[in-house]
């Protein structure tokens, strides 16, 4: 992995306060992380930093489209992703970065990347589970779920099959008898 000048934010010359930093995001973002489950991605990013005299408070959102395959029928489709990440830097005796919402800086660091930030907030963002659109309302036409809904038809005639043959037992119909010859 390697880090861009792009993603890095210098801190020590801004003022005390908001300040706001805009991130267009493609695939090329994810190369720098050797990260291919997309094959096309147009996402925004919005950071902002509020400087305080002893601490950083950044909050992330992001709002946008990745390209990826359906977990169902292998067809690519435009999933559309959205969520947010608050991150507080504060200053330390060394870098510490174990805990997920609190970085520490060592005191002579003047600038902070946020290329890692953005990219995880991005990843886990993503549903584990990505469903085709056209899967749920039945409008997407392809050989994969054609052959699934085929599948799924002959399993439900056969399970009516056997509820069918499970009723007609005999002793069930003589005992029947017995409650209605009352």
């Amino acid at each position: 992995m390697s880090s861009t000048k792009e993603y890095l934010i210098p801190f020590v010359g801004l003022k005390t306060g908001k300040h706001h930093f805009e991130y267009q995001l493609n695939n090329a973002f994810f190369e720098i992380f050797d990260y291919d489950e997309y094959q096309n991605s147009d996402i925004k990013v919005n950071v902002v930093l509020e400087k305080q005299s002893n601490m950083l408070e950044l909050n992330f959102k992001h709002d946008g489209t990745i390209n990826a395959p359906c977990d169902l029928t292998g067809e690519d489709f435009d999933l559309p992703i959205k969520g947010n990440m608050k991150l507080i830097v504060r200053f330390g005796e060394e870098f510490n970065n174990d805990n997920e919402e609190l970085l520490i800086l060592p005191f002579g660091e003047f600038e902070i990347d946020i290329a890692q930030y953005m990219y995880e907030m991005i990843v886990l963002s993503v549903p584990q589970r990505r469903v085709h659109p056209g899967v749920k309302d039945g409008s997407l036409k392809s050989e994969a779920l054609e052959k699934l809904n085929e599948l799924t038809i002959k399993e439900i005639n056969e399970t009516k099959e056997v509820q069918k043959e499970e009723n007609i037992d005999p002793r069930w119909d003589k005992l029947k008898q017995l409650l209605t010859d009352k």
